[in-house]
């Protein structure tokens, strides 16, 4: 785990939990050793609970936004949903790490 998300994490647990996620995963170059966050951005797997009451846009820009100002660096969020292309699933699969399950 990268030191600015052990830093933090309690911080993204207690964000996780307000925001309904299900599932947060870090993926991408952020989890790797070799990731700079004063020139790289971090990269999400995020499922929200399907069964809470939330306005999930509203979720999503939320978290998007708080884990950002937390981390002190542009954040992605990415639905598996939203994953279609087989050679992008492949490479998130690859290098994901897990970091919140409720």
């Amino acid at each position: 785990m990268h030191p600015v998300i052990a830093a933090h994490k309690s911080a993204i647990d207690e964000l996780c939990r307000r925001h309904c996620v299900r599932r947060l995963e870090l993926f991408g170059s952020a989890a790797g050793k070799d990731f700079n966050p004063a020139a790289q951005d971090m990269d999400f797997l995020v499922e929200f609970d399907a069964g809470a009451d939330i306005n999930a846009f509203e979720a999503y820009f939320d978290l998007k936004q708080s884990l950002s100002s937390l981390l002190g660096c542009p954040v992605d969020l990415v639905m598996p949903s939203a994953i279609r292309n087989p050679y992008f699933r492949a490479s998130v699969e690859s290098s994901r790490e897990a970091l919140y399950g409720a």
